[in-house]
């Protein structure tokens, strides 16, 4: 082939490879996330470590038979309510924060009653219990979805239930002295809080993009 014919063929097609690379390679434009964002949703997701924190040492000061400080530590369980309550109030307002610390505040003396039905051996109430707990789920998960249309009430029910297995798994290690499987269930209750919490939190940003500028 003619060496000019040659060169001029590489010339062509040579940067018709190079603009073909430089676009393929090019890294998409990931939206930047502000400093509210990541504050927002640290401290959210901290407020329901403390839930499953607090959840957890109730329990065990509700099982053990010389334990003092079950009225201290439920005091503090409650609060947490209040603190998760207060946290939605500056997108959703005064009305709405205190409905949810209202719902959560039911799920939490629901959950010492079925700890005291458990712990007596009080299997009736406890089925009666746990039916009134899960209603008291699916309650907080129409409120919350309600609120916010990129929450899905199914799913948020679907999160809070496991929450509830991972409770009662909790307790049910505790009274059989299962330490083992207490540890595993603690674990696995810290990391489907953390899920939930950020389904919630990144939901709220989505709704509310100009408060997190």
């Amino acid at each position: 082939m003619n060496r000019l014919l040659l060169t001029g063929l590489i010339l062509l097609v040579f940067p018709i490879f190079a603009i073909g690379t430089s676009s393929a390679s090019a890294s998409p434009q990931v939206p930047a996330i502000s400093q509210a964002e990541v504050k927002f949703e640290n401290d959210f997701r901290r407020l329901w470590f403390d839930h499953v924190l607090w959840t957890s040492n109730y329990i065990t000061s509700a099982t053990t038979a010389d334990a003092e400080d079950q009225e201290q530590v439920l005091a503090r369980l409650l609060k947490n309510q209040e603190d998760i309550g207060n946290a939605i109030k500056p997108v959703y307002g005064e009305k709405a924060g205190n409905k949810l610390t209202e719902l959560l505040k039911e799920h939490i003396v629901l959950a010492g009653k079925i700890v005291d039905a458990a712990k007596n051996g009080d299997e009736a109430s406890v089925d009666q219990l746990n039916k009134e707990w899960y209603e008291n789920a699916d309650e907080i998960a129409a409120f919350l979805s309600g609120a916010n249309p990129n929450l899905k009430n199914e799913e948020l029910k679907n999160l809070l239930h496991r929450h509830l297995e991972l409770v009662a798994n909790d307790l049910s290690a505790s009274l059989n002295k299962d330490w083992d499987a207490r540890i595993t269930s603690i674990d696995e209750g810290v990391t489907h809080i953390t899920l939930f919490a950020d389904t919630i939190s990144e939901a709220v940003v989505k709704q509310f993009p100009d408060k997190f500028k």
